[in-house]
């Protein structure tokens, strides 16, 4: 470390400079991530750095260095070079009822594809990919960089969580921008989501911006310009990107919860399940395939992908990934191959399981499965009106991309 780092004196002139709406440099950059994780930058003065940002931004220039420092504060993942071209990953901002990764993870390996996908846990009202999974007895979403590769080679695809060794600096970070108020500073998301995936040294990567009432942006436009920096940072990190906008005006298929979605996530896998939860993994996949250039377009790619969901392909290298991951043979075989009552039993279900009627017909709308006591006289009604968007034909939802952001050409 250069004498000048070890000196915390210039922080808060870096911090200033930020302040007052000027560039900063990337060895600037370099050094405020060094003084993030090696401690001489104190918290406060972190917090000022971060509402710096978030009230005077970033340029594209900035962010990618902010991207590449976050990425390089720790270990990045090496792989064999001849699976170079085929390690794909995705990324979706969230939303209720999302469980794309459980299937799109398995159906990309079945078309050829290294997936090692580093997930996260549940943020607010949404519950995480490694809370969903870990609802399966035995899942071990802990593996080591050593173990993935063992996984990837055996199997093809492993989800896991962000393990100590990467990106230590983002770890800081995302802490003190939830009790700062600067989740929402563009430059940080990007930089955050994009240091995670560079650190896992992949070839292509798409990603799902989401926006609707149920998302962090209300509208198509107001959610643009993340998947454009997504994808304009992310091209510049040497990672084929892509992003598709899609609407999160409700939950994502018909079931929500941890384990609801794993069966919803089997649906699928056995060919079936929610019309919108199969767009989305079709959509995201089949991008995915044509940008590592295993398909000729996204639309073949979609192709590939919906094959490797309906020939039970996908379905076999999902139950391979869970015995990889911990899970008892018995178990993933019934999980993948029994009936849903069966699957119940692997998977337990709520003590309370209530139904709520539809307005017009009495017929069941909704199940709820819950621990507490019965729902009052009353309340189910009041949570039946919350909860209906109409009561009018047709029930079935729209369509959810509404645009696919590809990098310009170079």
């Amino acid at each position: 470390m250069e004498p000048a780092e070890e000196d915390a004196g210039g922080f808060p002139r870096l911090i200033q400079k930020k302040r007052d709406g000027e560039q900063l440099q990337a060895a600037e950059i370099r050094r405020l991530v060094r003084g993030v994780c090696g401690g001489s930058l104190q918290q406060g003065q972190i917090g000022a750095l971060l509402m710096a940002v978030r009230l005077r931004g970033m340029d594209t220039g900035e962010t990618l260095a902010l991207t590449r420092e976050m990425a390089a504060s720790g270990r990045v993942l090496a792989w064999p070079r001849g699976w170079q071209p085929r390690l794909v990953d995705k990324h979706s901002t969230g939303g209720v009822g999302d469980k794309v990764s459980l299937a799109l993870a398995p159906a990309l390996a079945a078309c050829g594809c290294k997936v090692p996908m580093i997930s996260g846990r549940g943020l607010g009202h949404t519950g995480g990919t490694l809370d969903k999974l870990e609802s399966i007895p035995g899942f071990n979403v802990s593996q080591s960089p050593e173990q993935m590769r063992q996984i990837l080679e055996q199997v093809g695809c492993c989800i896991v969580g962000q393990s100590d060794e990467l990106v230590p600096a983002d770890k800081v970070l995302y802490s003190l921008r939830d009790v700062t108020a600067t989740v929402d500073s563009l430059p940080l998301i990007t930089a955050s989501i994009l240091s995670k995936k560079a650190a896992e040294n992949i070839s292509a990567l798409v990603l799902d911006v989401k926006f609707g009432s149920a998302a962090l942006y209300p509208t198509l436009e107001s959610a643009r310009p993340l998947a454009q920096s997504l994808v304009s940072v992310g091209s510049q990190l040497g990672i084929k990107t892509a992003a598709v906008l899609s609407e999160m005006d409700g939950p994502l298929g018909q079931r929500v919860g941890h384990s609801l979605e794993v069966l919803e996530t089997l649906e699928c896998l056995h060919g079936g399940g929610p019309a919108d939860l199969r767009e989305l993994v079709t959509t995201l996949g089949g991008c995915l395939l044509w940008q590592c250039g295993a398909a000729e377009s996204a639309e073949a790619g979609s192709g590939c992908i919906a094959a490797a969901l309906d020939d039970g392909s996908a379905l076999r290298i999902f139950q391979a990934m869970l015995q990889a991951q911990g899970v008892a043979p018995s178990v993933a075989q019934a999980l993948c191959t029994a009936t849903e009552e069966q699957r119940y039993q692997v998977l337990g279900r709520a003590r309370t399981q209530e139904e709520l009627l539809a307005p017009q017909d009495d017929q069941p709308w909704l199940r709820l499965h819950h621990e507490a006591p019965a729902l009052e006289a009353g309340a189910g009604r009041a949570l039946r009106d919350a909860l209906l968007l109409s009561d009018e034909p047709p029930f079935a939802p729209p369509p959810r991309v509404r645009d696919l952001l590809l990098p310009p050409p170079p």
